[in-house]
């Protein structure tokens, strides 16, 4: 619908460049004498008209290009075309102002009706086309919604699967603790003592190693002796 719309830009600005001529030659009479039209007065004004109508059909022109200003220009000339062929239908046909010869009429007549035509559908057209727009731009941003949604789901899921004591999929995931095995301190082995060194040590601190030997020895001694009492067994 869009390239239809732009095809009628083209046509608009055609026309509007056509009239825009027309008028910016006022001062030529012989043309008017011609065409039978009836020239503007004063001159100066036909002339303005004409400008203005020129810059209308350049910027028709350029909407037909671009497409970001194709349905608004496309709705602020048909506009202006519907009224303008209103204004001659009522002017030429209603009040016979001005008065034309019959081929004048007939011309003015035609002109009127095409520009009713062409900007009438020219509105239309133009309505449609922003309504689709808007329609694409809405799908787009629910579109554009629904993706950042999804994207915002996935990095939650992602970060849940991550971080520890989060429910994943209804079961609840902790982390696994490493296990610590116990650490042994390291001892000196301790050299092998004797009962007898250990009882003697114990028992008697004060005795040096050669007082012990002697007591032992007379210890010994009276224990073998016939008769003699035994010390206790030691050991």
């Amino acid at each position: 619908m869009k390239p239809l719309l732009r095809a009628v830009l083209i046509i608009d600005a055609l026309l509007l460049l056509a009239f825009g001529l027309l008028f910016l030659l006022t001062p030529w009479t012989s043309l008017y004498n011609a065409l039978q039209l009836v020239q503007t007065q004063p001159a100066l004004a036909g002339q303005g008209f004409g400008v203005a109508l020129i810059g209308l059909a350049w910027l028709a022109l350029h909407a037909s290009i671009d497409g970001a200003l194709t349905s608004t220009v496309a709705k602020v000339v048909g506009h202006v075309n519907w009224l303008t062929g209103v204004l001659m239908l009522v002017w030429l046909v209603g009040l016979h102002t001005p008065a034309l010869t019959g081929f004048g009429q007939i011309v003015a007549v035609l002109t009127g009706v095409v520009l009713l035509l062409i900007g009438l559908g020219g509105v239309r057209l133009s309505g449609a086309v922003r309504r689709r727009e808007k329609g694409r731009l809405a799908e787009a941003a629910v579109a554009g919604r629904a993706e950042r949604q999804a994207a915002k789901d996935a990095a939650r899921d992602a970060g849940n699967k991550r971080e520890p004591g989060r429910v994943t999929a209804g079961v609840p995931v902790y982390p696994a603790e490493p296990v610590v095995e116990p650490v042994l301190p390291a001892t000196r082995p301790v050299s092998p003592v004797s009962a007898a060194q250990v009882h003697q040590v114990v028992g008697e601190p004060g005795l040096t190693a050669s007082e012990r030997t002697a007591r032992d020895e007379a210890r010994n001694a009276a224990a073998d002796t016939p008769g003699a009492p035994r010390p206790p067994f030691h050991g």
